[in-house]
């Protein structure tokens, strides 16, 4: 079965520290490129950061830029998104997603406008407050 699943959400104080894990199962994260997501209630869906293994390239959304890094580990087949300095704004619905390498044109499109190709998982919970 082909499916992302999430694990790492939860409750943290404002300028504290998460690490969101993302396994995938039923295909090999090798050949495809990688993202976080997030939605927040009554927002779209926004891409936080996105990273291609054929370059190197990652995008990093301006509000998360220096705060969020994105990360693979293709041995476990996982992705992660390490979260700092967290504010009350992060407070959303994470999720991961992958796309085959051969369907992405750039990352930064991958996360802002061609969500069309995407393999998502089913999201984990993020609330940052006192």
């Amino acid at each position: 079965q082909v499916q992302l699943v999430e694990s790492g959400g939860g409750l943290v104080q404002p300028g504290g520290s998460l690490r969101l894990s993302c396994t995938a199962s039923g295909f090999t994260l090798n050949y495809y490129a990688i993202g976080w997501f997030r939605q927040a209630p009554g927002k779209e869906r926004e891409g936080v950061s996105c990273s291609s293994n054929v370059d190197g390239s990652t995008y990093d959304a301006d509000s998360v830029k220096g705060r969020f890094t994105i990360s693979r580990d293709n041995a476990k087949n996982r992705i992660y998104l390490q979260m700092n300095s967290l504010k009350p704004e992060d407070t959303a619905v994470y999720y991961c997603a992958a796309v085959p390498l051969w369907r992405v044109t750039t990352v930064q499109a991958m996360c802002v406008s061609d969500y069309d190709n995407h393999r998502w998982g089913q999201g984990t919970q993020v609330t940052v407050s006192s």
